[in-house]
């Protein structure tokens, strides 16, 4: 990997470069530039750039050499590289290095990752390896130190426990430039301790906290602004966003693999017409094969101009406010001297379709397709043995008994919605036989068990859940948001066993069991979220996972989402953890038995 240069020590070349006195190594020519600065699109632009950066906007004409690289941008509009403010890298079931090949075609040439995915299973550690992999790619990876692992401390079992040691450590290394999402908002209002010293820690630092704020509003909301947190991405109506701006907080607007806050979230801006640089657009989580047949940033930006936002504006979205928010506007987020050649050119505005992509001066995308090679990146052994439940599951681990001589019992439901990350607390009748409580699948109601796979404690939470529609037997994965248990949904407890055990032999991954069959199996052996495969075949392979979801009754978008976030304990209403149903809005342990 080459060396890359500082500004200051690069100011005179630049300045010659401008004048003419050097010529630049590379001038785009003629594009129209959308100029995030001065809210404008100037028509016949060029650009030139030495080494890294951008010596000029304007006339060109003065900076082109022998040597120089011309390219040629006429009818072609000039961006600067758009920055997703939000991402979890792991989402997408990639590596830094695949994920990388995946979003840059797309025009994303950086990302403000929070890790703490990997960081549930592996720790500081884990924080680590993503920051090491990233220098090989050229994407430019920021990293928000993961705030909340375990996501609630008393309430679920992670594979490591990050602590105001551990906060103040991440912080402190290079590429880290902020606190991560801060989803412990009880902790929060509680004035826990231990949570004010993570946010006392970055606020020392001049670093940003970033927020997690699911259903606060009122005092509460305006208590948790009052801490420091800059930033939320948990919006979902128009009131959501307004509310955040009005406090001075950055509005993320999410448009994820299933998480399609875009049209709602906007409108604060298209209808209520309040100012826009204070927002930024996001994925949050994208899975590769979204990614693979929608594109990612690119998608954002395109869905926010179908709602009615200026392209101008939606660009800014998703450049110069990140940049600005997170203090590296200076050198990232425009297309203006001093600044990174960060560049796409796009062949439309506003359908958004990126043809060439820049960055730090190198052509990596030409003609829509990468022109760089990627180096594949080796994880250690120990980042791929992360499945250690201690023992083989029996089918009567899966049985949920009931005392009482009764045909029909009350029970807690979770219930899923399509493409939300809410839940519901219902009621249901559901048949007893033999003293055990069964599922109801024709009416889409199944057993759902979160097994501890970290420490082989033993622990294996019991529960139901309502949605989805497919009719299978069994279905497990090891993506289980944020503790990243194993989690198994089924019809019948020896379908659930064998999806189980076979995922502990497998190492980590997902799998889908049908009349005792394997119908799908996608392996994800490191931390036992992301695979050691190609971008392609992972897309590939999530597609035809979801293809037979669909077969089997389930069309709801991006389903696995909703089904990853069925464990975790910090979005309303109700979740299913390793200790078992959790209120999320008290914080607290419930019966499986309505009171």
């Amino acid at each position: 990997m080459s060396r890359v240069s500082n500004l200051w020590e690069i100011i005179d070349k630049l300045i010659q470069t401008a004048e003419g006195l050097i010529k630049a190594d590379i001038v785009i020519r003629k594009g129209s530039l959308v100029n995030v600065n001065s809210g404008e699109i100037i028509e016949d632009v060029d650009v030139a750039i030495k080494d890294e950066w951008i010596a000029l906007i304007g006339d060109a004409s003065h900076c082109i050499g022998e040597k120089t690289k011309i390219i040629d941008a006429r009818e072609k509009y000039i961006t600067p590289g758009f920055i997703d403010a939000h991402v979890h890298i792991e989402s997408s079931m990639l590596t830094v290095s695949e994920f990388a090949r995946a979003v840059v075609p797309h025009g994303t040439t950086t990302v403000f990752a929070d890790p703490h995915e990997i960081a549930n299973v592996l720790g500081v550690n884990g924080v680590k390896l993503i920051i090491d992999e990233a220098k090989y790619t050229p994407l430019k990876v920021f990293i928000t130190a993961p705030s909340c692992v375990p996501s609630s401390p008393t309430l679920e079992t992670p594979g490591v426990i990050i602590g105001p040691k551990e906060v103040t450590q991440l912080l402190n290394l290079d590429g880290v430039i902020a606190l991560g999402e801060m989803m412990d908002f009880p902790g929060v209002l509680q004035l826990r301790e231990d949570v004010l010293d993570k946010i006392r820690a970055a606020l020392k630092m001049g670093k940003h906290v970033e927020g997690h704020d699911a259903g606060l509003t009122g005092k509460d909301l305006i208590a948790y602004a009052a801490a420091g947190i800059s930033s939320s991405h948990e919006l979902t109506t128009k009131s959501d966003a307004i509310n955040r701006l009005r406090l001075g907080m950055y509005a993320y607007l999410r448009e994820g693999s299933a998480w399609l806050d875009v049209a709602e979230t906007i409108k604060a801006i298209t209808e209520e017409k309040l100012d826009h640089r204070h927002v930024c657009l996001v994925t949050d989580d994208r899975e590769a094969n979204s990614i693979y047949i929608e594109g990612h940033m690119d998608h954002v930006v395109r869905r926010a101009i179908e709602e009615g936002v200026d392209p101008i504006r939606a660009i800014q979205m998703a450049t110069l406010n990140p940049a600005e928010h997170y203090g590296v506007d200076r050198y990232i987020g425009s297309v203006a001297p001093a600044r990174k050649a960060d560049i796409l050119l796009l062949d439309n505005l506003t359908k958004v379709r990126v043809n060439t992509v820049l960055i730090d001066g190198k052509i990596v995308v030409e003609d829509k397709r990468m022109s760089i090679n990627i180096p594949r990146y080796n994880y250690p052994r120990w980042a791929t043995e992360t499945v250690k439940v201690g023992r083989k599951i029996t089918k009567e681990d899966f049985a949920i008994k009931v005392s009482q001589d009764t045909d029909t019992i009350e029970v807690n439901v979770i219930e899923a919605f399509p493409g939300s990350v809410l839940t519901k607390r219902n009621i249901y009748e559901l048949p007893v036989e033999n003293g055990e409580i069964k599922p109801e699948p024709l009416k889409s109601i199944y057993k759902l068990a979160v097994i501890e796979r970290h420490h082989a404690t033993g622990n294996i939470g019991l529960g139901f859940v309502k949605g989805f529609g497919f009719k299978i037997d069994a279905l497990a994965t090891t993506v289980a948001h944020d503790s990243h248990n194993l989690l198994v949904i089924g019809t019948n407890n020896e379908d659930m066993t064998l999806a189980v055990n076979k995922l502990i032999e497998l190492g980590g991954g997902i799998i889908t069991i049908k009349n005792h069959e394997t119908i799908s199996i996608i392996d994800l052996p490191i931390a036992g979220l992301m695979s050691n495969k190609p971008y392609e075949e992972v897309s590939n392979r999530l597609e035809h996972m979801y293809k037979l979801w669909k077969k089997l009754g389930c069309d709801w978008p991006s389903p696995f989402m909703t089904i990853s976030l069925l464990a975790l304990p910090v979005l309303p209403e109700i979740r299913l953890t390793d200790k078992g149903l959790v209120d999320v809005v008290e914080q607290k342990k419930i019966s499986l038995f309505p009171a």
